[in-house]
């Protein structure tokens, strides 16, 4: 099945809210148990599952797994996402000591993967995975700004590493539609920070290749003001795009194929974590308003939800979705 196959499969708007996180307040798990732990992971999946019974369900959304399996040094808190802390790769002669580590036999990556077939088995919904996109993954592995400036300076060594990343990633993402992933988003946050020509030569062929080695639903996801890229997504062969709410969804589509889907993008924080349930619903419904024309278009969070999002909010986000759609 295609992306847009699932979002036009009935007559109402699919609704998948990136919710993995607030999760834990009905498992009673901590953040870090779920990003280390399959069953921990599953009993929140399923949890969330039960209680919002959304059209679809991802995966924890954790930007540092691939890193933390090539051994780079990773700070885990308690209850926050976890953060890279180390970025030890200077140009490409420092690859070689990653080059012998296979990630596939990381315990976090093999958790991520046990628990991706675990809710493959038990949940009764399209199942999400994500893997993290290759300019982000060289940015963890250089340095944000590091790898900014060789964008500039040194295009081919950054181009070695984007290499290295795709080559793992790809790996990766294999093996999660092995375990039954139905939908894999590439995360490429850092993106973001390229001109179009840069993100054409640094991001966007190297995640058409891990798309494209990948038979499943492809999302490409970018967090921030991503207007100036958006029709260089679409030359990815991403079956949709996860747009952040700094973008203008209405206007934005008008950029994509009619075969491409929209995905987004209330405001995670400010909107669906800080508000009322009551604000969370009127601010769905005006955007679901504002896209109803569009059939490729599914409802959900411009990013993932603090773990700290009162659950009311989510249902006020899904309720306003069904009610939108008349089901």
């Amino acid at each position: 099945m295609r992306l847009i196959d699932f979002a036009t499969a009935q007559d109402r708007r699919k609704v998948v809210p990136l919710m993995a996180f607030p999760g834990v307040q009905l498992s009673k798990y901590s953040v870090r148990q779920i990003l280390f732990n399959s069953k921990a992971q599953v009993e929140t999946s399923r949890a969330l599952a039960e209680r919002f019974k959304p059209d679809a369900l991802f995966q924890v959304m954790d930007l540092s797994v691939e890193a933390n399996a090539l051994g780079l040094q990773v700070r885990f808190p308690l209850n926050e996402s976890p953060s890279v802390e180390d970025h030890p790769v200077k140009s490409p002669d420092d690859l070689e000591q990653f080059s012998r580590i296979d990630i596939l036999k990381d315990g976090r990556i093999m958790a991520f993967l046990e628990a991706m077939r675990e809710m493959k088995e038990t949940i009764d919904m399209p199942i999400g995975g994500y893997v993290i996109g290759p300019f982000t993954l060289a940015g963890r592995m250089m340095g944000e700004s590091e790898a900014a400036m060789a964008a500039i300076d040194d295009p081919s060594g950054l181009e070695q590493i984007v290499e290295f990343a795709t080559e793992r990633i790809l790996r990766y993402g294999k093996a999660l539609v092995s375990a039954g992933a139905d939908m894999i988003a590439i995360l490429e946050p850092t993106g973001v920070i390229l001109s179009p020509d840069q993100f054409r030569q640094f991001s966007g062929k190297y995640v058409k290749r891990i798309l494209d080695g990948l038979d499943t639903m492809g999302i490409l996801h970018i967090c921030g003001d991503s207007n100036h890229i958006i029709p260089y997504m679409c030359e990815t062969g991403a079956q949709g795009l996860s747009l952040d709410s700094d973008v203008d969804l209405p206007k934005a589509i008008e950029l994509l194929p009619e075969d491409v889907v929209m995905i987004g993008n209330l405001d995670p924080v400010a909107c669906v974590a800080q508000s009322t349930a009551e604000e969370v619903r009127e601010a769905s419904l005006q955007l679901l308003e504002s896209m109803s024309k569009y059939p490729n278009f599914i409802f959900s969070t411009g990013c993932d939800l603090p773990p700290e999002t009162p659950l009311e909010n989510i249902r006020a986000m899904i309720e306003a979705c069904r009610q939108h759609s008349g089901a």
